[in-house]
């Protein structure tokens, strides 16, 4: 049960707040629900930098109804891991983004039919081309589902963009990268390349043109749905931020 603010991980209560706030503080911003900040099972209090990432947060406490479904806020379980597990983390953190660069979804085309192959080409190749001209990733192509181990140096200027995130952006993107099955995407997407709807767009080639042939069924369909609205909440969270620092070298 929740007591006293404090919520455990995948329980629902029931919503026992009436009214939620945004108040500043001496560190950054809070949240409040009827005065008081919501705080995780170890007890950090909802705090955030900005006042946009604050009211982002605040939003999903208000949208709750009859109980509070954590599981599917997603802008404060991104708050409680940045304050809590990603400073001691960062390195492991930055890690497993590179790790999902090694096998990016945009390095790996389909090899046939022709049409999904040349729409695959038009849209990723730029991304691909923006990546090694704007931030030093140069990532191999390799058609097919065979893996092909991708060059040091462009795993290092991926592990470079990560460490170069503060630890609420670095949050953001550990969220990001599973979400697309792109590093590359969800850099881009913290950059200002594109919405989050283009990139959850992007990294569905394949899908919406299996549904362009086969249609479109009930399941797939709400699933697309919740995870469109999730890249939407990471755009959200990017911009709430403010703008990127200069890419480093």
């Amino acid at each position: 049960m929740a007591q006293n603010g404090f919520i455990e991980p995948g329980e629902k209560p029931r919503r026992f707040y009436e009214t939620v706030a945004v108040a500043e503080s001496a560190d950054g911003w809070q949240v409040l629900l009827d005065g008081r900040p919501p705080r995780s099972s170890r007890g950090a209090a909802l705090r955030t930098p900005t006042r946009a990432l604050a009211d982002l947060a605040a939003a999903e406490w208000e949208a709750q109804t009859r109980h509070v479904d954590l599981a599917a806020m997603h802008a404060t379980r991104l708050v409680f891991t940045a304050l809590e597990a990603i400073p001691a983390a960062r390195e492991t953190v930055a890690d497993q983004i590179v790790q999902y660069a090694g096998n990016d979804l945009l390095c790996y085309p389909a090899e046939s039919p022709a049409a999904l192959c040349d729409r695959q080409a038009a849209a990723w190749g730029p991304v691909l081309a923006r990546a090694r001209a704007e931030l030093g990733i140069a990532l191999v192509s390799s058609g097919g589902i065979l893996h092909r181990d991708q060059p040091g140096h462009a795993l290092d200027a991926v592990r470079r963009q990560a460490l170069s995130a503060d630890d609420f952006t670095l949050s953001g993107l550990a969220f990001g990268a599973p979400l697309f099955g792109s590093a590359v995407l969800t850099l881009g997407l913290w950059r200002g390349w594109f919405s989050g709807e283009e990139a959850y767009a992007l990294s569905r080639l394949d899908e919406a043109w299996q549904e362009e042939q086969w249609g479109i069924d009930e399941e797939a369909a709400e699933r697309t749905a919740r995870l469109q609205a999730e890249a939407r909440m990471l755009e959200a969270w990017f911009r709430s931020l403010g703008a990127p620092p200069v890419s480093p070298a």
